[in-house]
């Protein structure tokens, strides 16, 4: 099979597209013919020796994590699943799994059936960003019906879904984004929304219950400014937590991490949400398995709007 392999950590240009043996699944596990792969910022992390790739050993490895495609094969004591099944799904996260490659060996407990009325392309952008912004919200954030929230980058790969659950969760959703982005905010189901480039949040939002912070930096300390007595921020991007916990602890008010972990029964209930209508997966562009390098040059630039998605062709032989 065909599939992206990090000799070394570095920028895009370790991406690599190589012929590599074919995996086979073991007890538990089945192997997944890939059709789409979703990218996403921890992708280019651990690519660049960050996060993750601190525990792979040093030996070559493949990113990503997000998994679209057809069970192609099953390993011994698997049930629930069969040849032919379209799934999807975030497994080992995050431990390596390597979806950048035309097959892949998961554990079939951390799959999901792709329900026919969503496409491939967009299930393999909902793993990984959903489970994020689920977790987040509901797991650490305890979000619940009438509670103020802001998010930042709100138009982006997590932020996107983040809005939508929250909003069918009855949360009044505050967002920020680029002028040009607000017009989506609102179709998603934002309340409010602001342009970060032209206003200053602090000084337009009224007091939340919750801020879910995807940016980090000077994004976090001008948020405590807008959190409610005995409010929340929640702040994703691994490298900003502890200064978050910091300034938090300076100011006298609460904050967190959020670590996503793959959990089937939280995708259960995005998939739901998307059956009901309630949840786009929004795809700003796809590469194809050979531009995984230029996928990543394409996120780390920043600002897209929702999702990356690398489509793969072919599979075993």
């Amino acid at each position: 099979m065909r599939a992206i392999v990090c000799e070394s950590t570095g920028g895009p240009e370790v991406l690599i597209l190589r012929e590599v043996p074919d995996p086979e699944p073991g007890p538990g596990e089945v192997r997944v013919r890939v059709e789409a792969a979703g990218v996403n910022p921890i992708d280019w992390k651990t690519r660049s020796g960050l996060g993750p790739a601190k525990s792979f050993g040093g030996r070559p490895f493949t990113v990503g994590w997000d998994v679209a495609g057809t069970v192609d094969r099953l390993g011994p004591d698997v049930t629930g699943l069969a040849v032919g099944d379209a799934v999807l799904g975030m497994p080992r996260f995050p431990s390596p799994d390597g979806a950048y490659a035309e097959l892949v060996t998961v554990p079939a407990a951390q799959l999901r059936r792709r329900p026919a009325d969503l496409p491939v392309v967009e299930a393999a952008g909902l793993p990984l960003a959903g489970m994020t912004a689920w977790q987040s919200l509901v797991d650490v954030g305890g979000l619940r019906a009438g509670q103020r929230l802001l998010v930042h980058a709100a138009a982006g790969g997590v932020g996107h879904l983040a809005v939508q659950i929250a909003r069918a969760r009855g949360a009044y959703v505050i967002g920020t984004a680029s002028g040009p982005k607000l017009e989506l905010l609102r179709e998603l189901g934002c309340d409010e929304v602001v342009d970060y480039r032209t206003e200053a949040f602090e000084k337009v939002v009224a007091p939340v219950d919750l801020v879910y912070d995807l940016v980090g930096g000077e994004t976090t300390v001008r948020s405590f400014d807008v959190l409610a007595p005995g409010g929340l921020l929640i702040c994703l991007p691994t490298i900003a937590v502890q200064a978050a916990l910091a300034a938090a602890e300076e100011r006298g008010v609460r904050a967190s991490g959020a670590y996503v972990r793959a959990d089937g029964p939280g995708l259960d209930e995005l998939l739901a949400l998307h059956s009901d209508g309630r949840l786009r997966i929004l795809v700003d562009r796809t590469f194809p398995l050979a531009e995984a390098a230029e996928a990543h040059r394409y996120g780390e630039r920043g600002g897209t709007t929702g999702k990356i998605v690398l489509t793969v062709s072919g599979g075993g032989r």
